[in-house]
């Protein structure tokens, strides 16, 4: 990222916990709205953000930075904390659905009116990764198969793979518009 991440990393990884703070100020605005793209609740975002950073914390001796930034590590356990709180959100409102008490009309949920999101969400979540590390947040593929541990070839073939299935799902929403 910057000159900063390395030595804020150095730091949180000798135990400092005012650098943890640090790389928490510095990131979270960026990773939060990462997690509100994926997920429809804030207080989902704003906790997927917080167990990335509990898991950066806890993981810290094993952590596969980028530039010496641990971002693209972060990046991707929200992504993954995202899709886990939205599986058990879905857990929780089947069971809400199957017991008697009434319920009332609930929360607001925003709409993603182009159908770009929901397009994004019905990737798999390999692909998904590293669309969004590459289209969304601009990250290259060299850093992409750094962050995830995986090849280079493999970040091309899930992107190319990813980019097209996000073309046809988007040109038969757009068909269905007309």
């Amino acid at each position: 990222m910057d000159d900063a991440d390395p030595g804020l990393w150095a730091r949180v990884r000798s135990g400092d916990e005012a650098a943890l703070a640090a790389l928490f100020d510095r990131h979270e605005p960026r990773l939060f709205r990462h997690a509100a793209r994926l997920l429809t609740s804030r207080e989902d975002a704003k906790d997927a953000v917080t167990i990335a950073f509990f898991e950066l914390w806890r993981k810290r001796e094993s952590v596969r930075l980028v530039d010496g930034s641990p971002l693209p590590w972060l990046l991707t356990t929200v992504a993954n904390c995202a899709r886990n709180l939205e599986r058990s959100g879905r857990r929780y409102r089947v069971l809400l659905e199957r017991t008697p008490a009434p319920r009332g009309d609930g929360a607001p949920v925003a709409h993603d009116e182009s159908g770009v999101l929901a397009s994004l969400k019905k990737l798999p979540p390999r692909e998904q990764s590293v669309v969004v590390l590459s289209v969304l947040e601009g990250y290259p593929e060299r850093d992409i198969a750094e962050a995830l541990g995986i090849p280079l070839g493999t970040v091309k073939s899930r992107l190319s793979r990813g980019k097209a299935r996000l073309r046809d799902e988007l040109t038969s929403l757009e068909a269905s518009w007309a």
